[in-house]
């Protein structure tokens, strides 16, 4: 069978990202034909070279398009209809497809894949990443009425096209369901996490970036990500400042890049305990993780962000570092019936300091929280099996 995936970002291991579609490709390329149509962007971002660009038997179709965290709404609009323009140029060109595969986020990236599909008479299969276009209106980004209303019936004729639909969370998968879309037409696929290179986060890894980054006898606090604007990074450096006043012994690690990294980075000029840590490769983030006593995953509050599917969240489980979320979604659902994290408010940089003092007095607690965690992630979050449950519906889409 020969699957088109239409996804305008594409990242390996080397790279400061989740990779999560690297791990997919290289399942669903055992035994299936696989074209990948995306973008140069993150190429040139490799922080190692441990891993091949591509995973094996993917072939690739590339545009340069660029695109940073950092670009404003209108260059991102305009990264995207290059994008979108591309891809479905080259979906008309290529052998025919059996099935296709879009990736949203961005929407575009969808709609080209729809595009294709339509054009081409091809099923498809639409993973939705994130709320699109709720999450960018919620920002922001699109002020006008008009534009706001044009991009909420692209999504529901992209809802009804696809022949499947592939939401990252629970809470995802309930939007979807409010829009109309029958149940059955829809699987939630989590995000999930590496498990196998989360197992090179060994005892002794860990203890020796312990070690270079000279951090013995002290508590860690974790957050790694992007500093974007909807991850609340503001609140969480003013805790941080706060802690540091109280605990001399807890430093507050903040590993990333994005649009707050000149806030992140005065902070550390300023306040002893509060480090930047520059990005790091994907297979090497887990180690961060590991010498963590505690992470953050935080974001604004804004009902559409409780939905989110944060890599980090499971990549922190997986290691067996339990994770303070800020959003009511889904995840503290997950992290307070597994009893493998907690909930602070967002936006409160009184109650995150305080809830994280709290909890760093109580080592059995952490303790326990972490063996919850990793044991959640491995039944779970295994990308493995989430790759082999998108494979069937990709196998069954293409077979309807």
């Amino acid at each position: 069978m020969h699957i088109a995936v239409f996804s305008q970002y594409h990242t390996n291991p080397d790279c400061p990202a989740t990779s999560r579609h690297y791990s997919l490709l290289a399942h669903l390329a055992r035994t299936h034909r696989v074209t990948l149509i995306t973008t140069r962007t993150w190429e040139a971002q490799r922080l190692t070279h441990q891993y091949p660009w591509l995973p094996q038997g993917v072939q690739m179709r590339a545009a340069d398009v660029p695109y940073q965290n950092k670009m404003g709404p209108a260059r991102r609009v305009l990264s995207f209809a290059q994008y979108a323009a591309y891809a479905v140029r080259e979906g008309l060109l290529l052998e025919r497809p059996d099935v296709i595969w879009g990736i949203s986020t961005p929407l575009t990236a969808a709609w080209a894949a729809a595009q294709v599909a339509r054009q081409r008479g091809i099923p498809w299969v639409f993973e939705v990443q994130d709320l699109w276009p709720s999450f960018p209106i919620a920002m922001g980004a699109v002020p006008t009425r008009f534009a706001q209303n044009r991009l909420f019936a692209l999504e529901k004729s992209l809802y009804r096209s696809a022949r499947h639909i592939l939401p990252l969370s629970p809470d995802m998968t309930r939007y979807v369901t409010q829009q109309g879309v029958e149940a059955s037409k829809i699987t939630t696929v989590l995000n999930g996490t590496d498990l196998e290179l989360a197992a090179l986060a060994t005892p002794e890894a860990v203890a020796a970036l312990r070690q270079q980054q000279g951090l013995a006898g002290k508590q860690v606090i974790l957050y790694a990500g992007t500093f974007g604007r909807a991850n609340d990074i503001p609140t969480l450096v003013a805790a941080a400042e706060q802690l540091a006043r109280q605990r001399p012994d807890v430093v507050c690690l903040f590993m990333g890049l994005g649009f707050h990294e000149p806030l992140v980075r005065a902070a550390a000029g300023r306040c002893a305990a509060i480090r930047l840590v520059p990005p790091q490769p994907r297979h090497a983030v887990f180690a961060w993780f590991g010498l963590a006593d505690i992470s953050v995953v935080s974001f604004l509050n804004l009902p559409v962000l409780d939905a989110n599917s944060p890599a980090k969240f499971y990549d922190s489980l997986a290691v067996g570092t339990p994770v303070v979320v800020t959003n009511q979604g889904w995840t503290r659902a997950l992290v307070e019936q597994e009893g493998c994290g907690w909930y602070s408010p967002a936006e409160d940089a009184v109650a995150l300091a305080a809830r994280l003092a709290g909890l760093l007095v109580r080592p059995d607690i952490l303790r326990q929280a972490g063996e919850n965690g990793r044991r959640v992630a491995a039944a779970q979050f295994d990308r493995q099996n989430i790759a082999a449950t998108v494979q069937r519906l990709l196998e069954d889409a293409a077979a309807k």
